[in-house]
């Protein structure tokens, strides 16, 4: 039987959105969620939280009818949040159930509508600056924006969301002039090309990512280790840290640090997505940018990285930083001598992010999919760590 001829009900359900959930999740209410996606695409990502309880019943075992022991399991006294891939099967599986008796409702869009949750929050910080957040949800990703005296420039940009860079930067007076990424990214589409082409700003590249391949259709700069980007009247330091990328390289602007994907708030860099053979040596290379460029920061330099887990902690305000004074003590981890920090960051590895190959490629320029694959591509979690719990105490 097609989704299109599941057996429905006249009276339509009701829906949440994505925020909506979002909302519920933050507030610690307890939530319980019937995921319909097929077993393999749940666990490779799925919505997680303290108050979540979650439960995987593929769609098409759903086709004919709602089984009893789903019923069975289904809570009496609490709403049922039915959620599929795109939010269309959903909305026909809760319609089933409500005729069950179940207080029922199902996610808007499904999980490509949680996968568009993107939120914005300033960091607490002592300056005239302003340093906004970007979180998105669904896989941790984590991107920048930096305004000082009506120039903003954007760090780790996402594809999907180069418009919202803009309008954010827009109502806090500024107009973007460099769109900045710390690496070639192999989680998500770089939205750097894009801010440019809607703001005319300049694309910034660390300069050995050129030695990668790098082939835009446009002219980008390129920087190193010692530079630095004039944002207004703030100064944008460069500092080259590689090991997760050969070219991967820190930002830092007063006391901020943002760190890409070197080192986390609860986990340090996989050394595995550049070169696949060569993971003790990137591991080596990390471990010497770590110690010789990272930490030896003051301890009050805060920690931006580009990711985070579900292992991640908030601060008060919902941002995703730590003081580097706070992971020293925290993750043994950074503590370790070379060859016990090689031997750890190189074995037991999560799988790879999904599409990771054609992802790098779509970053280095060499596809062009449109803005629907692009989104696609990037779908799960970005597993770029080397575990979701770096040997934290």
């Amino acid at each position: 039987m097609a989704e299109k001829d599941f057996p429905g009900i006249d009276e339509e359900v009701s829906s949440i959105t994505a925020r909506e959930l979002a909302a519920q999740i933050d507030s610690d209410e307890d939530v319980f969620l019937l995921d319909t996606r097929a077993e393999a695409d749940f666990d490779e990502w799925h919505i997680t939280g303290e108050t979540v309880e979650i439960l995987n019943y593929p769609y098409f075992q759903l086709l004919d009818e709602i089984p009893a022991d789903l019923l069975s399991a289904l809570p009496e006294h609490k709403t049922v949040i039915v959620l599929c891939a795109k939010g269309g099967s959903s909305a026909l599986v809760a319609e089933n159930i409500e005729a069950e008796g179940y207080e029922v409702t199902h996610l808007e869009d499904g999980m490509k509508g949680w996968a568009r949750l993107y939120e914005y929050v300033e960091l607490e910080i002592d300056s005239a600056v302003t340093v906004a957040q970007y979180q998105r949800r669904s896989s941790g990703c984590l991107a920048y924006l930096v305004v000082s005296d009506g120039e903003a420039a954007v760090i780790d940009p996402l594809r999907t969301f180069a418009e919202k860079y803009v309008q954010d930067a827009r109502i806090l007076g500024a107009e973007i002039v460099y769109a900045i990424d710390t690496h070639v990214h192999a989680d998500h589409i770089s939205g750097t090309r894009s801010v440019a082409d809607l703001t005319g700003a300049t694309t910034v590249m660390p300069e050995s990512a050129a030695t990668r391949g790098v082939n835009f259709d446009r002219e980008y700069d390129t920087v190193g280790d010692g530079d630095s980007i004039s944002v207004g009247d703030a100064d944008i330091a460069v500092i080259h840290t590689p090991g997760h990328t050969t070219e991967m390289t820190a930002y830092k602007i007063g006391d901020v640090l943002f760190t890409g994907d070197g080192l986390f708030t609860e986990s340090v860099a996989r050394p595995d997505l550049e070169e696949t053979e060569h993971v003790r040596a990137a591991a080596e290379k990390l471990h010497e940018s770590l110690r010789e460029k990272v930490l030896s920061q003051p301890d009050e330099t805060l920690v931006a990285p580009a990711h985070y887990s579900d292992s991640a902690s908030t601060e008060v305000n919902g941002e995703y930083i730590a003081t580097l004074g706070q992971l020293r003590d925290t993750m043994t981890v950074l503590s370790l001598d070379k060859a016990s920090f090689v031997e750890y960051i190189s074995t037991d590895m999560p799988p790879r992010p999904a599409n990771y190959e054609e992802i790098i490629a779509t970053n280095l320029g060499n596809h062009s999919p449109t803005d629907e694959k692009a989104f696609e591509l990037e779908l799960g979690p970005n597993n770029c760590a080397a575990s979701s719990d770096a040997m934290t105490h």
